[in-house]
């Protein structure tokens, strides 16, 4: 009923010069962006984190009044 997915094989354990030339032909494939479109990105980045923590901070402050002024008039119906 069982049987064999694949064969094992063995693991062979690169050194520390295989490892770099790969991680040196890696590097090759990849391509970084000019710093004027990473510093326009890390504007916006910013500007969207003020924005965001900004639109947070007036909607906890307009719920937490909304709670108050309702316990204050649930606090007036009960008692």
């Amino acid at each position: 009923m069982s049987e064999t997915v694949g064969t094992v094989e063995k693991k062979h354990k690169e050194g520390v010069g295989e490892f770099i030339k790969k991680t040196r032909g890696e590097l090759d494939k990849t391509t970084f962006p000019p710093s004027h479109e990473v510093q326009n990105t890390t504007i916006i980045v910013i500007i969207s984190v003020i924005f965001f923590g900004l639109y947070l901070y007036a909607a906890d402050y307009f719920w937490n009044y909304t709670l108050e002024g309702l316990g204050w008039l649930i606090g007036k119906l009960i008692g």
